[in-house]
Formats: structure tokens, sequence, C-alpha cells
């Protein structure tokens, strides 16, 4: 039987947190040879002088990125390379801001299988909208205030518990096999998104999502990485300005990528829509429509002079946008499906309708052309590209 588990952990001036969650796991978890692997992609607050003091006290690695304090690694690739380094069979992704609950691991491993990912259940604060996949408890805001005794008698009176759901998110416990062949994580999400899209990933890769209610961490909810829209002092302030730059970054990356925005069922079992190649026609356009339009297409055809927005946009993502953009009547027919709307007239309802486009699509299952709102499109040819998306090559 499978009982061992190497814990991958980016850190980036994570002290405050990683000072409760390491200890966790060698408290209340089962197996002492469990291995704990650490990347430290940012330090200003002495989280490498921690480490090295006390990585035999805890037995754990770390590894520090080669550039740290002048470029981040990103938290993609830094769970990739702990991943990498990992001698077990099996993986866990985890956050700096988690405490592990006694047995999740026991918990966990009882679930897992081959091309299935186990996720353990977060307690988190109740700061967040909670749509019914996570449990919500007062048990403090920061390590200085967190009530452990409370947050330990609560995973005692879970462990009988026998609910599963199909959900997934952090921390979430694999074979390291299975994440191999889907290639790790997508680089081009670098700061966020990432684990959206290596679910996607997962789901059209056939992967199982289990998870287990008597498998409890507590999570002080994105603390760690600056999501949370709480704060105290103006590090947490500063902290969450940039994470929301970087969030937003990301999600139009992942737009670029998957040609709609996240999405997932209540529970968090990722939805992925038919991906296809579609260009868009904007007679009228204007700056504001082009930013929130182009993530969306393949290709842009316009009669706005783009050049303004490429060079803004342009170090933000990966795609050359140059390429990207097109003179309005040069077509050239190099895309599967056309769409023409004019910018005078479009509202949130054509935005609307434009997000339910490839469904609509994959529904019809026919070429031709039609109307949707105040919107023509063309069809020459449907070919679902998703898969393609798959691995990462």
């Amino acid at each position: 039987m499978i009982d061992k588990i190497t814990f991958c952990i980016p850190s980036r001036n994570n002290l405050r947190y990683l000072q409760d969650c390491i200890p966790s796991i060698r408290r209340n978890l089962t197996a002492a040879e469990h291995q704990i692997i650490i990347f430290v992609d940012e330090d200003t607050d002495g989280t490498v002088d921690w480490c090295e003091k006390n990585k035999e006290v805890y037995n754990f690695r770390y590894i520090v990125n080669p550039n740290l304090n002048k470029s981040r690694f990103g938290i993609g690739p830094a769970y990739d390379k702990c991943i990498s380094e990992a001698e077990t069979e099996v993986v866990m992704i985890a956050h700096a801001d988690m405490v592990f609950g006694r047995d999740c691991d026991v918990n966990i491993l009882k679930q897992l299988k081959k091309k299935t990912v186990v996720a353990a259940t977060r307690v988190e604060p109740p700061n967040y909208p909670n749509a019914g996949e996570k449990i919500q408890k007062a048990f403090g805001q920061y390590p200085e205030d967190f009530e452990q005794d409370k947050f330990d008698e609560f995973v005692e009176s879970q462990l009988s518990e026998t609910k599963t759901t199909e959900g997934i998110f952090a921390p979430w416990c694999l074979y390291k096999s299975d994440y191999d062949e889907l290639g790790g994580h997508d680089a081009r999400l670098h700061s966020c998104r990432e684990d959206s899209d290596i679910f996607n990933r997962m789901l059209l890769a056939g992967f199982t999502f289990v998870q287990p209610w008597n498998a409890l961490v507590w999570h002080y909810g994105g603390r760690g990485a600056g999501s949370n829209t709480k704060f105290d002092n103006e590090e947490d302030r500063l902290r969450h300005e940039k994470w929301k730059h970087e969030m937003n970054a990301s999600t139009r990356e992942f737009i670029r990528k998957w040609k709609s925005q996240v999405r997932h069922e209540p529970l968090m079992k990722p939805i992925v829509n038919p991906v296809y190649d579609i260009g868009i026609r904007i007679f009228n356009g204007n700056l504001n429509l082009i930013a929130t339009l182009e993530p969306f297409f393949t290709d842009v055809y316009t009669d706005f002079n783009t050049l303004e927005y490429i060079e803004n946009e342009q170090y933000q993502t990966t795609e050359n946008l140059l390429s990207k953009f097109h003179p309005l009547e040069n077509l050239g027919g190099q895309n599967d499906i056309l769409v023409t709307i004019d910018g005078n007239t479009f509202n949130q309802n054509t935005f609307n309708q434009l997000m339910l486009l490839s469904q609509i699509i994959k529904n019809q299952n026919q070429t031709g052309k039609f109307k949707l709102d105040n919107m023509e499109v063309e069809i020459s040819r449907i070919e679902e590209k998703q898969n393609e998306l798959i691995k990462i090559k």
C-alpha cells in the first residue's frame, strides 16, 4: 500500500505561514517518511534562514530560486521543480498557508487510484462566499490568533465522516507518473490560474476527482498568496494589490488559451467549453472593446488602430499580438468560424451571447450563417481543439 507522499510547497515570503504548515505535517500526519520540499521563490522575510535552521528539525528539503529576489520562478514552475525532485510515487500540491489536520494523509490515500486526483477539504475563516465546497469556521485570521486546539477538536469530530464530493482545489494529491503524463503546469500561467488550467487538462485527460470530507486542512483563505480581501496592515494591502495585477494578467492568458473564462461546478469540478478556431471582425472598434474581446478569439480583424493596445498588452502575454491583429478587409479564410460585430451596437447582452457561442456551435453542429443577437456568425468548419491543450509540449 502507498503510504508516502511528497508535499510540494512553494513559498513567496511565506515564513509567517510555513512556521505553522511544516510542523503540522510532522505532528498530525501518519508517515514520518513523508517528504517535504519547499521552493523559496522570494525571500525578504527570512525564509531561507529559517529553512536552513529547521530542515533537520522537521526533516524537509528546500530549493531556492537561483535568481532569488531578482525575478520570480512562478508558482507552476515551482511546483514542477518540487515534483521533479520527489522520490515518492505520490505527490501533493499544497499551499504555505495551510495547516494539516490529523489523518488528512491517511484519508486521502484511501481514495487514491491511478488517474485520480484527491483533494483535501478546506476549513477556512468566513471571508469568502461558500458554494458548499468548503467548511467555514472562525478559528482565526492569522497564525498569531489561530485557535489550534479548536481546529484540532473539529478535525476529530469529522474523522468518521464518509461523504465525498467531486471537485478539486489545493491541497491535491495524485500519482507522480500521472502528473508527468500531463507535462506538468503551463509556465504561461506564471503567477495565477495555473491550477484552473491543469484542472481543465486533467478533466479532458479522463482523471477522476475525489474530495473526502474527513481529510481536512485549515486554510488562511489565500493570505499566503495575497488573494484575501480583508487585511489589517499596509503590507497585506500591498500584497493584495500585487496579486490583483497578477491575477488579471493570468486570467487573460487563461482566456487566450481556452477561449473561455474559468468555469466550474459549485463544488469545484471544472467545466471545459469546446475550443474552436474563431476570428472576429469588429467594425467601429475602440480601445475598450478590443481589450474586452481580444483574448477570446484566434484572430481579430478591425478598422481600429491597435498599435497602442499591442504596445501596452504585449508584455503580459506569450502570444504575438502583432500577428493576431489584421485589417478589416484582410480575411484570407484562415479561421473556421467568423463573427462580425458593430462596436456601436455592442452591449452587455452581446457579450453574454458571445460567451455562449462555443456551446451554441456545438449544439447546432452545422456549418452556414446565422444571426446571434446583433452579430453575424459564419461557420465554414467545425473542429474542436481543446484536447490539443491537454499536454504541455
